[in-house]
């Protein structure tokens, strides 16, 4: 038998409730035989009592690069620079050049060197054929210059796609052995900001969930006992619209609709949040619960009756499938790959985006109609096995990176 193909893994933070994803793929192609080596840039984002039993796991599989210590970091640009000086000079300008002279991008792009040097090196001395990353792309690139290795990126968008030349799509769409996107949508982009003779590089993998975590336990064609729950799940950012749903929980109050929302995640827009939450009364219907692992995730999903998620941008959401797999019927917009995920009307409802009274009217819908929920929540967890399963679209990946290890 070969020995396992070794895969790098570069992660910006990890372990870290925003992107559990990422932590169930590396767990998936570890079980697919592969040797998987994770690097993260930052230590996790929660010390070890909130975190669950697989994440102190993974946590202690992890080498971090901002836990090596000052002396440790600054001793290891030395042994690089003095290994390899001309590579390192040549990276590092690399790296100014790609500033453009900004001197707040000259500050970053220095940070993401001197990251690239501590993970490369980890990297190198593990021996890796190749290294994989989903949100550390600039570090990726330097990293590849300097330690002469090869590289993969997932794509997820939004954000790549509104700045691609600040982003510097075509220069890593050109480096890389493979850009994986998670949707057809992402694969457009990718290809649009980038030079053709690049795009057989370009494959669609999507991400998937683990439906053996992800049970169904009640049948919600049955009317809702007391309020009916709706349940948001994500950043607490421009782009995720929380706001909106704060107000579709007032017109459906409103409207004489009994609803309750939980609200579970944190970002800059909790305390305008809080605000708005006040100045509609709203104290005793909405909660915002916070940044929650995964298992108290999972709780929430249990208990709610309609998943809404108001998304003014996104790629292609892991909480949708998550609520699909759950049976719970969901209200989305129509945006970028979503609609890949959720056929209106079908396994799901998609509405315009920007559009209160959209998102009240399908959640009405949904409240009357609970034979509709039923049939939406049932198809929503059949879309998930056929198209969104963990284990089969991380074999596709596995597949695909060791394609280009080997290659």
């Amino acid at each position: 038998m070969n020995p396992p193909t070794a895969i790098g893994y570069l992660v910006s933070q990890y372990p870290t409730v925003n992107h559990t994803f990422v932590l169930r793929e590396i767990r998936s192609l570890r079980s697919e035989g592969m040797d998987i080596t994770v690097v993260s840039i930052r230590p996790p984002d929660r010390d070890r009592s909130g975190m669950t039993d697989v994440e102190l796991e993974e946590q202690s599989k992890t080498q971090y690069v901002l836990g090596a210590g000052l002396l440790r970091i600054l001793g290891l640009q030395l042994r690089v620079f003095g290994g390899r000086p001309v590579r390192y000079l040549k990276t590092l300008w690399l790296a100014w050049a790609l500033s453009k002279g900004t001197p707040r991008l000259l500050f970053m792009n220095t940070v993401y060197f001197v990251e690239a040097v501590v993970a490369g090196h980890l990297f190198h001395r593990q021996g890796v054929a190749l290294v994989h990353t989903h949100f550390s792309s600039t570090v990726l690139l330097l990293l590849s210059r300097l330690f002469d290795l090869r590289y993969s990126m997932t794509i997820h968008g939004p954000d790549e796609f509104n700045d691609v030349i600040g982003f510097h799509m075509a220069r890593k769409v050109a480096g890389s052995s493979l850009v994986a996107t998670i949707s057809q949508f992402g694969a457009s982009q990718v290809m649009r900001a980038s030079d053709p003779e690049h795009w057989p590089k370009v494959k669609a993998i999507q991400l998937g969930v683990d439906p053996e975590l992800l049970v169904p336990e009640r049948d919600r064609s049955r009317a809702a006992t007391g309020s009916v729950r709706l349940l948001f799940v994500g950043r607490l950012a421009a782009a995720k619209a929380p706001h909106l749903l704060v107000q579709s929980v007032a017109d459906l109050r409103a409207r004489g609709k009994d609803v309750t929302l939980t609200v579970v995640g944190d970002g800059p827009l909790r305390p305008s949040l809080e605000r708005m939450i006040g100045a509609l009364g709203l104290q005793d219907h909405v909660t915002l619960a916070g940044a929650c692992n995964f298992d108290t995730v999972l709780d929430h999903y249990r208990r709610t009756d309609i998943f809404v998620l108001p998304s003014f941008a996104e790629g292609v959401p892991v909480v949708l499938m998550e609520a699909m797999a759950m049976e719970v019927p969901c209200v989305a917009t129509w945006i970028t790959g979503i609609p890949e995920l959720i056929t209106d009307q079908v396994d799901g409802l998609l509405v315009p985006p920007a559009s209160v009274d959209a998102i009240v009217d399908a959640v009405c819908r949904l409240i009357d109609d609970r034979d509709l929920a039923g049939r939406i929540g049932r198809a929503g967890r059949d879309k998930v096995l056929a198209r969104y399963h963990l284990e089969h679209n991380s074999a596709r990946l596995g597949q695909a990176l060791r394609a280009v290890a080997t290659g």
